[in-house]
Parts: structure tokens; C-alpha cells; sequence
């Protein structure tokens, strides 16, 4: 298991160095900050002034070894825009991003998981098909159209949850319900395509002949073993949320990482793009590690070996 653990960590590094190149070379595809900076009537001596300040005027890999050797040792450099360290920006507003994606993530667990488990058991029911027509208009709902219809309609119209921002547990309904739609549906077609496998395993069916109870051969034997793809695609939702909250937090004012993304990237803001994406790309490779070892309690039959050389 230690040594493992110690193989996708090593790997992960790899993966974080390669997202940081794509990362890097992709933002000064976008154009130059200084020209952001500074008033449109500003001369081409204080343009070059402050690309040197900022160590534009450096080659691209020597540009990128000094933002390698910094971003080890946990300085990203300061926001060109705020002027303030970029992780100091992030500090401040990860918590809010965490807090939507944990409410999408968990509002789509809540309805999808018990829906697909119904749907499998009910199979071919009006209770399926209404599992599966619920299933199709979730995936075909754009988010940010979800979130401008949850907004004109509870917001506007009914006045029961507010519009935009993040003050109290109201203002989270709307957001985290936009954001979770796609993953519920994607959640419950799993769960039920889980539950129609296991459920007609020979286990199952002896444990039925041997007179167990209903409820103690679905939720105690069956749903443990269904529950493995579950952990992927969950880990892989996670990850998935934390990208679409960009569209989410903008739609609603939602103070997050997403937006502050959005903002920076509009602002070629290098060092806070760079560290934003390095912060969400390493938590989505430790999410999925997790999601990993997980496997091991589900099936103990899963065991990480080393590969023979």
C-alpha cells in the first residue's frame, strides 16, 4: 500500500509539472498584461519599464524556471492586479469555492444515489422511466441556463432565495442546485446501471433463496459492491464541480476561486491564473488518490501491488 501511495504521488508531480507548462505557455498566448496595467495613452518607455519590472522581458524558459523554483517552495509571485500575494487571493476565497462544490457534490449524492437504487429496483417501472427521463433533461441543462432559470424563477419571481452573493445558507439553495444538476443525473445513471449488475449476481440471488430480508440483501450487500464505480465517478465529479463552479460563481456572484479566475484571466493576471490552476489541479490528483484507496475498504479483495520488472 506505502509503496502504492508513494508511485501516484511521484506520478502526480509529473502530472502537476505537465499542467503547469500547458498552463504557462498558454497565457502568454493571450497577449501582453503590461498593455492591461497601464492607461491606453502610456508610452512605449513605461510599457518596456514595467515589463522588465515584472520580468516579462526575460526568455519564456527562464520566465518559467523562476516561476518553477518559486512555486515549490509555495510563492506564486504577487497578483499583477491586487498587488498582493497570489495565494493570499486564494486563501481568501477557496473556502467559499469548497463550501459550493461540497453543496453540489452533496445535493446531487442525496437525490441520485436512493433515485438509481429505486430505478434498479423498480426495473421497467414508471418509476424507472421517470428515473430516466429525469436522467436526460439533467445532462442536456447547460448550467449557466439552469442558473439563470433557478435565478428568474425563485429569486425574482417567487422571492424565496437570493439572487446573487454568499450570505447564509439561503443564498447556497440556488447556486449549489445549478451546480449539482448535471452530476445528480450522471450519478443516478450510475447507480442504477450498478445496482442492475450486482443485483443479479449468484450471491444475491442466494441470499434472496435463503430467505434475508429485502432491505438487508440491497443495502448491506448489494449497494456496498455498487458502490465502487460510485467512488470513481464521484472523485471524478468532484473534480468536474470544482471546474464548473467557474460558470456557477460568475452567475451568481459567488465569491470563489472560479471567479476570481474568470477576473484574472480577463486581466492576464500570470502569477494568479497560475496559481489558481496549480491549487485546483493538485486538489483534484489528491481527491482521486483518495478516492483510490477507498477502493480497498469496499472490496477488500483490491490489493496495490507493486508491478513485477
Amino acid at each position: 500500500m506505502l509503496t502504492y501511495v508513494l508511485r501516484r504521488l511521484l506520478q502526480s508531480l509529473f502530472v502537476l509539472l505537465g499542467v503547469s507548462v500547458i498552463v504557462f505557455g498558454l497565457l502568454h498566448l493571450t497577449g501582453d498584461p503590461t498593455r492591461l496595467l497601464l492607461p491606453l495613452e502610456a508610452r512605449e518607455e513605461d510599457v518596456r519599464q514595467l515589463r522588465a519590472l515584472l520580468g516579462l522581458d526575460d526568455p519564456l524558459w527562464m520566465q518559467y524556471a523562476r516561476f518553477l523554483s518559486r512555486a515549490v517552495r509555495g510563492d506564486f509571485g504577487l497578483s499583477f492586479k491586487h498587488q498582493v500575494p497570489a495565494l493570499t487571493l486564494i486563501a481568501q476565497t477557496l473556502p467559499a469555492t469548497l463550501q459550493l462544490t461540497a453543496a453540489g457534490l452533496g445535493l446531487a449524492l442525496l437525490v441520485a444515489v436512493p433515485a438509481g437504487i429505486l430505478a434498479a429496483l423498480r426495473r421497467n417501472s414508471i418509476l424507472d422511466a421517470l428515473c430516466s427521463v429525469g436522467v436526460l433533461i439533467g445532462q442536456a441543462m447547460p448550467v449557466y441556463w439552469l442558473g439563470l432559470l433557478l435565478i428568474m424563477v425563485f429569486a425574482v419571481g417567487l422571492g424565496w432565495f437570493p439572487a446573487a452573493g454568499r450570505d447564509g445558507l439561503s443564498s447556497l439553495v440556488l447556486p449549489a442546485t445549478a451546480l449539482g444538476a448535471f452530476s445528480m443525473a450522471r450519478i443516478a445513471r450510475m447507480a442504477r446501471s450498478g445496482m442492475l449488475e450486482v443485483l443479479a449476481q449468484d450471491y444475491v440471488r442466494t441470499a434472496r433463496a435463503a430467505g434475508v430480508r429485502a432491505f438487508v440483501v440491497t443495502y448491506k450487500y448489494a449497494l456496498k459492491n455498487a458502490a465502487i464505480p460510485l467512488v470513481t465517478i464521484v472523485g471524478l465529479e468532484f473534480g468536474i464541480l470544482l471546474g464548473g463552479a467557474v460558470i456557477t460563481e460568475t452567475i451568481f456572484a459567488w465569491p470563489g476561486v472560479g471567479r476570481l479566475a474568470v477576473d484574472a484571466i480577463f486581466s492576464r493576471d500570470y502569477p494568479l491564473v497560475q496559481a489558481i490552476v496549480a491549487m485546483l489541479a493538485t486538489l483534484f490528483v489528491l481527491i482521486n488518490l483518495a478516492m483510490d484507496l477507498i477502493y480497498t475498504y469496499l472490496d477488500p479483495r483490491i490489493v496495490f501491488v507493486q508491478r513485477a520488472r
